[in-house]
Order: structure tokens, then sequence, then C-alpha cells
């Protein structure tokens, strides 16, 4: 079993910035895949990126060339910087680790952005 906890969000002006952070506790497993996806109210939740082992990165369209995602394999820690960020970035922010078929969730932070 493998938890992921995740830190950073809060409110922020539309324009700012925040990093989310998500470290998973066991260490000494390499996780296939970590991300990040997010929720907003009233509708499902999406993908925002995903970065592989191998380091395979991939983004959604709405966050392309504002959003970075990183990971720090030894820590088995995955970072997302928000930048520029939009109302519409308002949500959920939950992290992923995928170790084989098996996707483990964190518990959520919530991102709000006013304007």
């Amino acid at each position: 079993q493998v938890a992921l906890v995740e830190s950073g969000g809060g409110l922020v002006q539309a324009g700012g910035s925040l990093r989310l952070s998500c470290a998973a506790s066991a260490t000494w497993i390499s996780l296939n895949a970590m991300g990040w996806y997010r929720q907003a109210p009233g509708k499902q939740r999406e993908l925002v990126a995903t970065h592989t082992l191998d380091g395979r990165i991939s983004y959604a369209d709405s966050v392309l060339g504002r959003f970075t995602i990183s990971r720090d394999n030894a820590k088995n820690t995955v970072y997302l910087q928000m930048n520029s960020l939009k109302l519409e970035d308002t949500g959920v922010y939950y992290c992923n680790g995928r170790l084989g078929i098996v996707d483990y969730w964190g518990q959520g932070t919530q991102v709000t952005v006013s304007s």
C-alpha cells in the first residue's frame, strides 16, 4: 500500500502561481507514473499532467505552457508548478501514483483562483 500526501494548495489571484507537492510514503517503490488530476465542482475528474519513471511527460491542453510537472525519483515525489492561474483552474487537485495496474490517490488539495 502506498500513501500519497499532497501539499501546497490554497487561494491565489488570477495570474498568480502555486506549487503543489506530492510525496509517496514508500520511497523504496518506484512508481511507474506520478501525476496530477483535478476536479472542479460539478465536473468529472480530469488529467492535468503526468510524469513517467522514464521521463515521459504529458499535459492537458488547457494547462500547456502554464503548468510544469517535475519529479524526484529518489524521493518518489512529484511537483506541479502552476503559473498564470486562471479562474477555471479552481478545483481539488489529486495526486496519482501508478504501480503496475494499481492506481493510488492522495486525499486532494484545494486550489482556488479568485478574480
